[in-house]
């Protein structure tokens, strides 16, 4: 730190996108970090991320940068990566044990493409399943996502010794398998009014203290190197701003030792139409690293700025740099900065893939088992002598089956974004080939009269979104979705219908009792099979819901 100049420290802040990084930018002690897609192979990874350390090395001091990237669901970013479900999936299982093989596995395929630093895991409470990332809380319960919360560092950063030294200091297991982890969103997140994505959390501050805080409590206690501020506000004040919370309550109170980290762009959204104040008003706040993908220059030079007359003690800017200094000593950046090619083979492993397959089977949740007679219910289903109908959106969409966060921001559709499992193509690998199966996304109603099917399987849902782009204020199932149900389900003796969304969703009276089994499979990722393995009787349903089932949403005081 004492030998270290202004410009120097103030580079260690500064986050940039990393198609911003060049050797040049690097020179100036940048840092980058991701979040673009890249059909890139593991060796063509590492060698970007080794290239970009190269110049960070070659500085004056030497100090290694620290590449991070969203791994919301495994190593999202990634082709041929293993997706998980997302997290409100992996509350179904309520097992915790598996949550943290899970964040051993996606450190291990994030080390395999060079990458040391992971903004994951997201440890809102959701309570509204308005809101457009309630997929990525584990739980509506505190307790629940305190759980996960635990095991997923742990998974992800390595079990943290018992003797270790002191409450709130960040840990990282040195060695080629483990990452640093950030726990996000700081705080409130979950609990805007109506569900509004970067709204406004109107609750006192018993609320926030006992249904928020807790997962936080526990990540600093398990060593979590590194707290992300949310978008959000808590009644009216910016959390990017907000120093109570952030500096008195995150760093004081609790005796958080890693860093804060702005969201993506978020000290811009502080004030809008005053960039200065802004940065000002996030710097003093308490964020340690600010995410400026694209505005570096602007940010450098205003924040240069306000330390050189005194708007922005030394001492806040030497805080900042101390706290991302201690996590890059405490993983071992400093000794090993390269990455290794031979961790190559990690990712999308066939060892991870049946890690996500069995996440699929211990989250899918069994909502109806109607029995149909001489058949008995309606699942498992038989794998011999049947002619199956499979319909609907999800059966046959890799992409809608990942949801948001796979390969892109807000997720796309298809079979060629990645390389996976779709839930038709478990079925028909399941069913003996005695058993026909025909799929059409939308069936006429001839196509089904004609078709004498014994078993029906609709699989439909919610399209992939991420963000404010998944608010939603009716929470219906999107068509074509309802009308193939009620046609396959009105014409065919056994209809099973799979849900594919990142939350429970309305379910008229009306529309239930044409359905004889009903399956929420929330977002389960690339390993179709799982699905398949529990329609037919491979495995036990043993998923139970994370969250509140609603019967319908009804506004309240207009909210």
């Amino acid at each position: 730190m004492e030998r270290m100049s202004l410009s120097e420290k103030i580079g260690q802040m500064t986050q940039i996108d990393r198609s911003r990084a060049t050797t040049d930018v690097m020179s100036n002690y940048c840092k980058p970090g991701d979040r673009t897609p890249h059909n890139f192979s593991s060796r063509k990874w590492i060698m970007t991320i080794n290239k970009l350390q190269e110049a960070a090395l070659a500085t004056r001091l030497g100090i290694p940068m620290l590449y991070a990237i969203d791994a919301v669901h495994g190593h999202n970013y990634a082709y041929r990566s293993t997706i998980f479900p997302h997290n409100v999936g992996l509350g179904a299982t309520r097992d915790p044990q598996l949550v943290k093989r899970i964040g051993a596995a996606t450190a291990l395929e994030a080390r395999a493409t060079g990458v040391r630093y992971v903004f994951s895991p997201t440890i809102a409470v959701c309570r509204d399943p308005r809101w457009g990332r309630c997929y990525e809380s584990y739980s509506e319960d505190p307790a629940l996502v305190k759980l996960m919360t635990e095991t997923m560092i742990a998974g992800l950063e390595g079990d943290i010794p018992p003797n270790y030294s002191i409450k709130g200091v960040p840990f990282v297991e040195t060695g080629q398998t483990k990452v640093a982890a950030c726990a996000k969103h700081f705080v409130g997140d979950g609990g805007t009014s109506g569900g509004v994505d970067r709204g406004n959390a109107e609750m006192p501050w018993k609320e926030l203290a006992t249904v928020h805080l807790p997962p936080y409590s526990t990540a600093i206690l398990k060593g979590v190197a590194s707290v992300m501020l949310s978008y959000s506000s808590w009644n009216g004040q910016k959390m990017h701003a907000n120093r109570r919370l952030v500096t008195g309550l995150l760093k004081t109170r609790l005796k958080f030792r890693g860093f804060v980290i702005s969201d993506f762009d978020g000290i811009d959204k502080i004030k809008d139409a005053n960039y200065s104040y802004s940065v000002e008003a996030g710097i003093s706040a308490g964020i340690d690293m600010v995410m400026t993908p694209y505005e570096f220059r602007k940010f450098i030079r205003t924040l240069t700025y306000q330390v050189e007359k005194g708007i922005i003690p030394m001492t806040r800017i030497d805080d900042a740099v101390a706290r991302i200094l201690r996590v890059k000593f405490t993983m071992g950046l400093f000794e090993n900065p390269y990455a290794d090619v031979e961790m190559g083979s990690q990712l999308g492993s066939e060892e991870h893939r049946e890690l996500a397959r069995e996440a699929v089977r211990k989250s899918l949740v069994l909502l109806k088992n109607d029995d149909t007679g001489r058949r008995g219910p309606s699942l498992p289903l038989p794998k011999y002598g049947a002619k199956i109908l499979v319909a609907g959106t999800h059966a046959n969409n890799l992409g809608y089956q990942c949801g948001g966060w796979t390969m892109q921001w807000q997720g796309q559709s298809g079979n060629n974004i990645t390389q996976g499992t779709t839930i038709l193509s478990a079925i028909a690998s399941t069913v003996d080939p005695s058993t026909e199966v025909l799929y059409s996304v939308d069936p006429s109603a001839e196509l089904i009269e004609l078709g004498n099917f014994s078993h029906a399987i609709v699989v439909v849902g919610e399209v992939p979104y991420a963000e404010f782009d998944g608010d939603n204020g009716n929470l219906t199932i999107p068509e074509p979705g309802l009308t193939t149900i009620s046609n396959v389900c009105d014409r065919v003796v056994s209809c099973v219908v799979v849900l594919v969304s990142g939350r429970p969703l309305v379910l008229e009276p009306h529309l239930l009792s044409k359905i004889h089994a009903l399956v929420a499979a929330w977002l389960p990722g690339t390993e179709g099979q799982g699905v398949a393995d529990l329609l037919f009787g491979d495995w036990p349903f043993t998923g139970r819901l994370p969250r509140t089932w609603f019967k319908r949403v009804v506004l309240v005081n207009g909210i």
